[in-house]
């Protein structure tokens, strides 16, 4: 009797013992079960990307172009210059360049687009020296650009072409090739009456011509400081500080 009480007791302390593991162990298998719960429960997002904040470089570059705006010069505006460079029938040569300067600012719409002294480019399109015979002496010259002042953009433009030729010299010629003849034929004449007056008439005319011949005719120049006045063929777009 006793032996069959001991093995009871046995035998419930064994189901108790093992329904104590049974408890810590479902337990145990809970906590990574919630945690897993928990990480699935944290939203992730699957569609669309948001963009990126702007940078600090990215905003100052973008300040600028915001601060500025384009004005457009319509064609057939005069643009009023003052050449830098001396240019010259018998001192230039083709391609050579040329600047001057803007001597008056140009406006629009009560906005300055062009302040006085924006530099003007241009270059030397033709030019010819006076002939000894034949041929006045000319030069041409055509202005393709313009950069403003305190600015370090240049704007290309179509303007008209700036051409300077020599005056002609035929009435010259003909004074200087009709006094040697006329004192040729006062000489003949004392020498030798009208025949005499005949002949010398020719040899004073014939040395007056000679002198034309040997001479050039004038040149023609432009020096540093000169005005002259442009005209736009074309609109010319302008950006501008708003």
């Amino acid at each position: 009797m006793r032996v069959m009480v001991i093995g009871v007791l046995v035998c419930g302390f064994a189901a108790g013992a093992c329904s104590r593991a049974e408890t810590a162990s479902a337990s145990t298998a809970a906590v990574p079960a919630a945690l897993a719960a928990g990480t699935r429960s944290v939203p992730v997002a699957t569609a669309g990307r948001a963009e990126p904040a702007a940078t600090p470089a990215a905003a100052a570059a973008a300040a600028p172009a915001a601060a500025m705006r384009e004005l457009t010069i319509p064609a057939g505006t005069r643009l009023p210059i003052v050449l830098d460079t001396a240019v010259g029938s018998d001192t230039s040569r083709v391609e050579q360049a040329v600047q001057a300067h803007l001597s008056e600012p140009v406006v629009l719409h009560g906005q300055t687009v062009l302040p006085t002294g924006s530099r003007v480019s241009g270059v030397v399109t033709n030019v010819a020296q006076s002939g000894k015979v034949k041929g006045r002496a000319t030069f041409s010259v055509r202005f393709t650009s313009v950069t403003p002042r305190g600015d370090e953009e240049r704007y290309n433009f179509r303007a008209g072409t700036v051409t300077r030729t020599a005056p002609a010299t035929k009435k010259r010629d003909a004074m200087e090739i009709g006094i040697p003849a006329a004192g040729g034929a006062v000489v003949g004449g004392l020498l030798g009456g009208k025949k005499g007056a005949v002949i010398g008439g020719a040899a004073g005319g014939g040395a007056g011509t000679a002198v034309v011949l040997n001479q050039r005719g004038k040149e023609v120049r432009l020096g540093k400081g000169a005005p002259l006045v442009l005209r736009l063929s074309d609109p010319l777009t302008i950006r501008v500080k708003r």
